[in-house]
């Protein structure tokens, strides 16, 4: 008799903390135009698979061995051509930096080039081939201080 009121309370707890855990993640797209735009990405985000952005070279800020430092990464997308083939995707674990969101937000998906990108952001790009093409990443250092002591108050 009070295994159902236990069992139902397991699981309504665990209900609420997987949706209350969900709250957390504000990926989304911005879009600037029928052609500009680019994603903002949590790095626990869905929408990091649902894009194909398994190689990217982020770091958590709040892992005990590095103090706060760590890395937020750009990644784009490029056909066999060399052209931007989807919207640019911006993987930052606090705020995104205004600099980086408006120099990604000039780039034309269908029309920007790798050489585009490389003019903007600079050769330090890592490869991840792609059957329909290639994706380049890159690393942007962040350092949070409150993570200065591995993520413990």
């Amino acid at each position: 008799m009070m295994f159902r009121p236990i069992a139902a309370l397991v699981f309504v707890t665990i209900r609420l903390s997987v949706f209350a855990a969900s709250w957390d993640d504000d990926s989304h797209y911005v879009s600037l135009g029928p052609r500009n735009g680019y994603y903002i990405v949590q790095p626990d985000s869905p929408l990091i698979r649902q894009l194909g952005l398994f190689e990217a070279p982020w770091i958590d800020t709040a892992d005990p061995l590095r103090h706060g430092y760590g890395a937020d990464a750009l990644a784009f997308r490029f056909n066999r051509s060399g052209v931007l083939i989807a919207p640019p995707a911006y993987i930052a674990q606090a705020l995104p930096y205004d600099f980086y969101m408006r120099r990604i937000g000039l780039l034309i998906h269908g029309r920007a080039t790798a050489q585009d990108v490389e003019a903007m952001f600079g050769r330090s790009h890592t490869r991840a081939n792609r059957p329909d093409g290639f994706m380049w990443y890159y690393a942007l250092p962040v350092y949070n201080p409150f993570e200065e002591r591995g993520g413990r108050r």
